[in-house]
């Protein structure tokens, strides 16, 4: 994956003053970190939907009816802009789908980016509930289900952060396998490869998938790599956990067990242990790891794709 990586963005981030008030809000660990590895596809649904900069601010109103019963409307003047961002978000939505995207990273809170507990305001005015979604990142969210997205806001936690970028990775992995016109040969490769990484986030899908490889001759081409795409993306929407990261990390040593002197064995179980009590981060016993996959050649363990899932100048593992 030499080729930078599609994400799309909400434009305020990167700095493009395109917010109501004609200002941004510029995260730079997006343009300063990941821009590095990233090409970012800008969106603003404001102005690209016809409003102009500055303009009125908008919020979402809706009382207690059905999702579908939320209105976009301008704070002072009460304009319903609803169908007119419902119809543009699809538009835009669909584009996007065949532009390869990995991701996408909006901005939190905004009525239109927005993607977990936006406020929602009673036709009243008053605030009533952080329950809702701006009506693009719903839009989006709903064409592209795989796409991995997350707001800006939660990148500042450890945990999501890993997370998310991790499955960006995947995404671009995926996309280019499938653009590698695959047969079930290299779909076998593929998932030999994806092994460690899957059983960390989600063993029961892991098995499922095995499952699915199993009788892959059995299935149509087109079916067999869209069943098996949806399930590799939805495996790592679960957290690797301490726990689960731990038995990865203990059944990789079993690879080189028989290789190790009395003292390097006893120093990488202490290492683990250390990790599973929360006293040092995974890149701790994962450094150690690969120094022993790389002074023993073992080629499986090499191939695996856990051991660098993303790069390490990121330092994602540094901090879970």
């Amino acid at each position: 994956m030499d080729d930078a990586i599609p994400v799309g963005v909400s434009a305020c981030l990167l700095g493009q003053e395109v917010r109501y008030d004609g200002g941004h809000k510029r995260d730079r660990y997006v343009t300063d970190t990941l821009a590095d590895y990233f090409t970012f596809v800008p969106v603003c649904p404001e102005t690209e939907c016809g409003l102009g900069i500055p303009r009125e601010p908008m919020r979402l109103v809706a009382d207690d009816g059905a999702e579908e019963d939320v209105r976009l409307i301008t704070v002072r003047t009460g304009v319903d802009l609803t169908e007119r961002m419902r119809r543009w978000s699809r538009e835009r939505a669909e584009a996007l789908s065949g532009e390869g995207l990995c991701g996408f990273i909006f901005k939190k809170d905004s009525p239109s980016s927005g993607l977990f507990r936006v406020k929602l305001y009673h036709p009243s005015g008053q605030s009533s509930r952080r329950e809702g979604r701006g009506l693009f990142a719903d839009a989006l969210t709903r064409r592209l289900p795989l796409l991995p997205v997350e707001e800006e806001g939660r990148l500042n936690d450890a945990r999501l952060r890993e997370n998310f970028i991790e499955r960006v990775f995947a995404m671009k992995r995926w996309r280019d396998f499938l653009a590698d016109a695959p047969d079930y040969r290299k779909l076998i490769q593929f998932h030999t490869r994806q092994k460690l990484l899957i059983m960390a986030h989600d063993p029961e899908k892991y098995g499922e998938m095995g499952r699915l490889v199993a009788r892959g001759k059995e299935v149509p081409r087109e079916a067999l790599l869209a069943e098996y795409g949806r399930l590799y993306m939805k495996s790592l929407e679960t957290f690797a956990t301490v726990g689960k990261n731990t038995n990865v990390l203990q059944h990789i040593m079993g690879y080189f067990r028989d290789h190790l002197t009395a003292d390097e064995k006893a120093e990488l179980l202490e290492v683990l242990e250390d990790y599973r009590a929360h006293l040092v981060p995974l890149t701790v016993p994962m450094t150690l790891v690969k120094h022993y996959v790389r002074k023993f050649d073992i080629d499986y363990l090499a191939d695996q794709v856990y051991l660098a899932p993303h790069p390490a100048e990121l330092m994602l593992r540094n901090h879970v």
